[in-house]
């Protein structure tokens, strides 16, 4: 029996069909990054519609997280929508509800924006909820809010319990905890895990890790053939939210990857001329990025030729028995995926990130935003400073909200990277 309609899939049910539409507007233009572009709202609009199709034939859905192995939930046919997605969809009018809530503008806009769309019924409530403990405190005490809920507070949640290391111990430990999760789904929701599904699942997925390897390569060329607008960032969502392990997410790889071949082929980059190329060290704004980044590429020939979500730093996860595909997944939940590579454990891999990355992409200036969110980083900033320094290339220190523009505004933003960019001789 279906569940009776809600705010929360009907915001689903708007978002499907809008990215739908914007798929075939695209589809009329005959620019490849315009059709690439909204190839990805495609991808959007499935995962949207896949919660829907659920909802309204009465079958289990979840709500998870890209570092808890999403292939489980592909593997057993579970529909799933990204618990912390609405992060990305910040916007003015959720911090000041809540302000008037009392929510203190000091808490990451990822657990306020999750607050907020929790408290006004815009997400459905799922079958199950796979919660994240990691990278920082702020993702268990939201667990406290939703529990709390009027609707959630008996949705079933399993947490997978993360070590702090990143050793053969810490991957064994955490691989037995994505076993147990995958025990609670299938009591939870009455499906079955088939371990030669999951298989399938993460093969499929490799080719999108490989292909999001090559493509990534290929933003060392001169002038770098995308900027913000394209790739990126995209690749994480497409590999790790939106077509876990599915064969249209291999698809937007590989045709990703033509679109950026042929530029480097004939020299077209994201900026004309290119003048400096920049390694954004942390999130990449969400809600005022469409403005700020053409404008640095506009203004100043500045390309973001990296940043955190667009890094890969993924090892191939070996599928020749039960043990090592787990063991895989573990692996990569812990310290291979954004945000939790570089927000726990310790500094080693964020420091590593940043020595290759300076150096493989011939970076002429790194970006530390200083996301007022990611406190936790800043006992690093000494340590990238000083590596900075080594390195011999300048850093930007910011202080910001990759979400509200409010914190710190764009306008100011743009004058500091103008002084900055005067100061160091750049462009």
């Amino acid at each position: 029996m279906a569940h009776p309609e809600n705010k929360g899939i009907a915001r689903f049910r708007e978002e499907r069909d809008r990215f739908f539409s914007l798929y075939e507007l695209s589809q009329q233009s005959n620019d490849p990054d315009t059709r690439l572009s909204g190839a990805f709202a495609k991808l959007m609009g499935e995962a949207r519609g896949r919660i829907v199709g659920a909802y309204d034939a009465g079958e289990p859905f979840i709500a998870g997280n890209y570092a808890t192995a999403p292939e489980v939930a592909v593997a057993m046919d579970l529909p799933w929508y990204m618990l912390y997605e609405s992060a990305f969809m910040a916007h003015e009018e959720m911090d000041a509800a809540m302000a008037a809530m009392g929510v203190s503008a000091d808490i990451c806009a990822t657990h306020r924006s999750a607050m907020y769309y929790l408290e006004h019924d815009l997400v459905p409530a799922p079958t199950a909820a796979i919660g994240l403990l990691f990278p920082c405190d702020g993702m268990p005490m939201l667990h406290q809010v939703i529990k709390h809920h009027r609707h959630w507070r008996d949705v079933p949640m399993f947490s997978p319990d993360p070590p702090y290391f990143n050793d053969h111990r810490a991957v064994s430990y955490f691989a037995a905890e994505l076993r147990k999760m995958a025990a609670f789904l299938e009591r939870v929701t009455g499906r079955t895990l088939d371990l030669d599904r999951l298989k399938a699942v993460i093969v499929e997925g490799e080719k999108q890790y490989a292909l999001w390897r090559e493509y990534v390569e290929l933003r060392r060329a001169v002038p770098c053939p995308d900027g913000f607008a394209q790739g990126g960032s995209k690749c994480f969502f497409v590999s790790q939210v939106l077509q876990v392990g599915q064969p249209d997410g291999t698809t937007w790889f590989a045709t990703l990857l033509e679109n950026a071949e042929r530029k480097v082929a004939t020299g077209i980059g994201a900026a004309q001329p290119e003048k400096i190329r920049l390694f954004w060290f942390d999130i990449v704004p969400t809600t005022w990025a469409s403005d700020f980044m053409p404008w640095l590429e506009r203004e100043w020939g500045a390309v973001m030729v990296m940043d955190m979500f667009s890094n890969h730093a993924y090892s191939p996860i070996d599928t020749s028995n039960e043990e090592r595909m787990w063991q895989g997944l573990a692996r990569r939940g812990l310290f291979e995926t954004a945000m939790m590579r570089q927000a726990t454990g310790t500094a080693e891999a964020r420091v590593e990130d940043l020595v290759r990355i300076v150096k493989d992409y011939q970076i002429d200036a790194v970006v530390w935003p200083g996301h007022m969110g990611h406190k936790e980083s800043l006992a690093l900033y000494g340590i990238v400073r000083e590596t900075c320094r080594e390195l011999g290339v300048p850093i930007l220190e910011l202080r910001m909200d990759m979400f509200d523009k409010r914190y710190t505004t764009p306008d100011e933003i743009k004058d500091t990277f103008s002084k900055f960019f005067r100061a160091m001789d750049l462009g």
